[in-house]
């Protein structure tokens, strides 16, 4: 009767860390071992199994089949223990959103969420693609349905994004926008992280095919954009959610309002911190926050 052999935590350890890294030297670094340490338990664990799991070249380490076999089940176990101890000892709350969402939609209302709930300490990761709940310590997210959930994510889609053009009140009277027509002699402006902002708005609105809008120039970030709106550089296309506290105080005019675009407002929340009672409270508050901006 075969009998499993006896692994060494450790060894496992190292070996899914080199395998996740592609790097002895940058597994090495992360567990705070050295190099050495490293490739003698990679070296013991193949050993024990009888098996090749890396394949070791001038450019790093690459698992076997075998070995990304081995290392896949490795990722999720040990996530599955960090996550079982943060259960036991919760880290800090942390809400993970863009520059943009932060500065112009967040920051604004932090008050209300600081005053409703004193006894909740907030704490921030700026950031808006994909993430891991355990690598990247986040408790709950604010992201785009476009952007792809961790597998294990609560998701709650919240809220229709509406997105449309915005500018400043004398760039309005200088061009005299009324209609799409008007477009052709404003000067177009987008998001580099956003660069199709203005083929989505033309696509939702139900502009004629055919309609050319030509972009005129890119920024970096959102928030540059809409500086760039309120200084009088042109039409830029925005969501509607960054730019209403602008168009309550008459900073920003959109002379052709807002169209439902092709995303939507989501909330990611860790499974394992969903009973948290901070956790509750600020996914239940950004869940009215959100339906109140984007009704």
């Amino acid at each position: 009767m075969s009998t499993t052999p006896r692994l060494s935590l450790n060894a496992l350890r190292a070996f899914e860390a080199t395998a996740r890294l592609r790097s002895f030297s940058a597994a090495a670094d992360e567990l705070a071992v050295t190099h050495g340490a490293v490739s003698r338990h990679v070296r013991m664990l193949e050993d024990t199994l009888g098996l090749a799991l890396l394949t070791r070249g001038a450019h790093g380490a690459l698992p076997t089949a075998e070995g990304q076999r081995l290392a896949d089940g490795l990722s999720k176990a040990f996530a599955l223990i960090q996550a079982s101890i943060e259960q036991l000892e919760p880290g800090p709350l942390t809400l993970s959103c863009s520059e943009s969402i932060m500065m112009y939609w967040l920051i604004p209302r932090l008050a209300r969420f600081e005053e409703a709930h004193p006894e909740v300490a907030l704490r921030f990761n700026m950031s808006s693609g994909p993430l891991d709940f355990a690598r990247d310590n986040v408790s709950v997210a604010i992201r785009l349905s476009s952007i792809e959930a961790p597998k294990d994510a609560l998701r709650h889609d919240v809220a229709s994004e509406w997105i449309g053009p915005v500018c400043s009140p004398d760039y309005l009277r200088q061009l005299r926008i009324a209609s799409v027509a008007d477009l052709a002699r404003a000067r177009l402006m987008v998001s580099r992280t956003r660069p199709s902002a203005w083929a989505d708005w033309a696509r939702c609105a139900a502009l004629a095919e055919g309609t050319e809008l030509r972009v005129d120039e890119a920024f970096d970030h959102f928030y540059l954009l809409i500086q760039g709106a309120r200084c009088g550089l042109g039409l830029a296309n925005v969501p509607r959610m960054l730019v209403r506290d602008d168009l309550a105080s008459g900073t920003l005019v959109a002379p052709l309002g807002f169209v439902r675009g092709p995303n939507r407002l989501a909330i990611w929340l860790a499974p394992h911190l969903s009973r948290r009672p901070d956790v509750v409270k600020l996914v239940d508050w950004l869940h009215d926050e959100l339906r109140a901006t984007e009704p």
